[in-house]
């Protein structure tokens, strides 16, 4: 009996030793090791230009310092420059791309900075950056090559890199907002290698640039709160007539309308020429001084819509203000890198957004400015809009000389809601040209007035005091 119960015991004694051993194993070798030891990532974030691309490399300095045997461990952005000649060698020596017959590129590795980052499995790190531009021989393509590349992975094994494109004209990627991913680089436990990365991105074409340019454009006048405001304080007191150093009274709706075609016109040449001019020109203007001056454009306006301080001579100075924003949308254009034929193109598309945008605008805003002229709180509706951004002017120019400021970041935050933006302008043009068509139906259908006792009401202003009601200030 005694034989029996040993086999038994040593069988069952066995199997309970073997799922000791391989359940875990399974376990270890199933698992993902970055699962095991979570570790942050490497980005390659490209911007392809015509005849190079930019390269972002955003590196986890320890996983850095590990595989280039580099010490960032107590390096600071003071105390990296030391270092950077052999961070630039060891990157240099770890980026090969090449053509589709196999003709290396150039790779020059630029700035380098430290900062502190977040991954959302990981938490936060320090990481180091570095800019690099990949050159092909001449004539090859940008758009197709083979991207050998294997920074930190030749040695970190479980380590992932992602490749990303943010800009890419002639994909119609022109915002540098968001990125679209092209692939990853990992290590192929199988041959033990790290293959590179075959990018792909398509043929392009300019089309796709031109319409991408329109949308910024657009896009860039309906989130530039500061632009949009110094044209529609411009406009506001359009319909007013200004006697003895007030606005006191109205014009007929022909010259209001009139007034406002010249004054959008007049800003769509000045900011035209100017982006014209600076984006061809390759013009290297400081932006702050731009900006400033923007900032001093708008505070005039709004100076001009409590007190009338050039009346009748308001196209003029949308003109003479308008160069100056037109410098300023010309940086968009700057920082893109884009050769003759594309930036011209881009010219187009992108001032053609300004303008279709900026017509919207104006007709939205237009039967307001009609009614409201002839509101009896015109005054105050107008002297408390014109004070807000006066108040808003201030605190951009404060920004924009070194004073930053809470005044300032809350106008530049009204950019972010656009749609509201433009359902508030809507719903206000919808509610002004209702109530005009109710008041001219009223006019019509009175029993007491006929045909001839229609008279066009004479302006304001040359009603004598304390009749129709009081008049604008």
């Amino acid at each position: 009996m005694t034989g029996p119960r040993n086999w038994l015991t040593t069988a069952l004694a066995r199997l309970l030793a073997g799922i000791a051993i391989v359940v875990p194993a399974a376990l270890l070798l199933g698992a993902s090791p970055a699962a095991a030891h979570p570790m942050p990532h490497s980005v390659v974030r490209l911007d392809v230009y015509r005849t190079s691309v930019a390269a972002r490399l955003e590196l986890p300095a320890d996983e850095f310092t590990r595989a280039s045997g580099i010490d960032l461990t107590g390096a600071t952005t003071a105390t990296l420059p030391a270092r950077a000649a052999a961070i630039r060698a060891y990157l240099v020596r770890h980026i090969h791309p090449v053509t589709a017959r196999g003709r290396a590129w150039r790779v020059t590795v630029g700035a380098l900075s430290l900062s502190r980052s977040r991954q959302t499995s990981t938490g936060s790190y320090r990481e180091l950056t570095a800019q690099a531009v990949l050159a092909p021989p001449a004539g090859a393509d940008v758009r197709h090559f083979t991207f050998d590349y294997d920074v930190i992975v030749h040695q970190v094994v479980t380590h992932v890199v992602l490749v990303t494109v943010r800009q890419d004209w002639a994909a119609g990627r022109v915002d540098g907002k968001g990125t679209t991913q092209v692939g990853t680089i990992e290590l192929d436990t199988r041959h033990m290698t790290v293959p590179p990365l075959k990018v792909d991105l398509g043929a392009g074409s300019a089309w796709r640039g031109f319409v991408a340019m329109v949308g910024l454009g657009g896009n860039h006048i309906l989130t530039g709160t500061d632009h949009l405001l110094f044209l529609l304080i411009l406009l506001l007191p359009a319909p007013l007539a200004a006697t003895g150093g007030r606005w006191n009274g109205l014009v007929g709706a022909g010259s209001a309308l009139a007034r406002i075609g010249r004054i959008t016109l007049a800003f769509t040449v000045g900011h035209s020429v100017a982006l014209a001019a600076t984006a061809v020109g390759r013009l290297q203007i400081p932006s702050r001084p731009v900006e400033a001056f923007i900032a001093v454009s708008i505070l005039v306006g709004a100076v001009h819509a409590i007190r009338p301080l050039f009346p009748g001579r308001e196209a003029v100075v949308a003109g003479v203000f308008g160069l100056g924003h037109g410098m300023a949308f010309s940086f968009v254009l700057a920082e893109m890198h884009l050769s003759t034929g594309q930036l011209a193109t881009s010219l187009l598309g992108f001032n053609l957004g300004i303008e279709l945008v900026q017509l919207l605008l104006v007709c939205l805003a237009l039967p307001s400015l009609l009614v409201l002229a002839r509101l009896r709180p015109q005054p105050a509706l107008r002297v408390t809009g014109a004070a807000l951004t006066a108040v808003a002017a201030l605190g951009w120019l404060a920004d924009r000389l070194g004073l930053p400021n809470p005044v300032a970041r809350t106008a530049d935050s009204a950019g972010a809601h656009t749609t509201l933006l433009l359902a508030a302008l809507a719903l206000t043009a919808l509610t002004a040209a209702t109530w005009a068509l109710a008041a001219r139906l009223r006019t019509r259908t009175r029993p007491d007035i006929g045909p001839a006792a229609r008279t066009p009401e004479p302006p304001l202003s040359r009603l004598p005091a304390g009749r129709g009601g009081r008049r604008p200030s």
